[in-house]
């Protein structure tokens, strides 16, 4: 497979640290794009979550992809999210063509672009932080069990299935909060001026327009890297949602997910790097 050109990417929720990440096929997603400018918009190591006991070489292979990037000269922006929230306190920190920041604002094409997360619209984030992260730990676990589970249709030769989303559809409350999410979103970035407006934050991919009395806006979301495996696209003054699908993937070498000797003592060297400048930010 020939590697895509991309103007822009965006990933989010990845939850690096967590049972229910999708590391092995985010890393054949990146490896497959050539992109200019790659935003990390929020959660994508999960630190609320993260455990010494649980970090697989795959999840490491998907940071010294993103160091590669860097390497590379790839303007790659590290938005905040409330799962990495801890980072916050490092806004403008600025490191080659790695950025950290808590929200972006681009020019795409003569129209701006507004990225952050978009915890800052959860009231449960706001009010009940405990709450929200006990939450975490109950999704995580149910991610782990519906792992199992699909693990055990496929053996038999059954479809998939989703327990987060099939317990979403059943509570009006969960498809209200996320319509009230995109539409209060969209009218705050109707009322700034923007052309669009790009959240994570709610594992929901999307791409639709808004209106309000004062005009319209595109509103989308990247999704997640636990259950929709998804992205946004901007190539040709256009986004688009990515979706992964295995089958796209089966033939080609990335596959395997594997980096020659080479690339992993640079990658590993890279990522030293970014510790170092790390630990002199957190010391000044």
């Amino acid at each position: 497979m020939d590697k895509r050109n991309i103007d822009v990417v965006v990933i989010s929720d990845v939850h690096l640290g967590t049972y229910g990440c999708h590391a092995k096929e985010l890393l054949k997603y990146l490896k497959s794009i050539r992109p200019k400018t790659l935003i990390l918009n929020g959660d994508i190591i999960d630190i609320w979550q993260f455990s010494k006991s649980y970090w697989p070489d795959s999840h490491m292979k998907v940071i010294r992809k993103l160091m590669k990037f860097v390497s590379e000269g790839v303007q790659v922006y590290y938005l905040t999210g409330n799962h990495d929230e801890m980072l916050r306190k490092f806004d403008g920190m600025e490191m080659g063509s790695f950025h950290l920041q808590n929200k972006l604002i681009l020019e795409l094409d003569g129209k701006k672009a507004w990225f952050f997360h978009g915890d800052v619209f959860d009231v449960t984030m706001q009010h009940s932080k405990w709450l929200a992260k006990m939450g975490a730990v109950g999704y995580d676990t149910l991610i782990l069990i519906n792992s199992f589970v699909n693990w055990v249709l496929t053996a038999f030769g059954k479809e998939k299935m989703s327990f987060s989303k099939k317990i979403k559809a059943k509570f009006k409350d969960a498809v209200k909060f996320i319509n009230s999410f995109e539409q209060t979103a969209g009218e705050l970035a109707i009322e700034k001026g923007y052309h669009y407006v790009v959240c994570g934050h709610i594992h929901q991919a999307e791409k639709r327009q808004i209106t309000s009395d004062e005009g319209q806006v595109t509103y989308l979301n990247s999704g997640d890297w636990v259950e929709s495996l998804t992205a946004l696209e901007y190539q040709d003054q256009s986004w688009s949602v990515f979706k992964y699908d295995h089958l796209d993937f089966i033939k080609d070498e990335l596959d395997e997910g594997i980096l020659s000797d080479a690339e992993d003592l640079k990658s590993k060297l890279d990522v030293n790097i970014l510790l170092q400048h790390i630990k002199y930010e957190i010391a000044q």
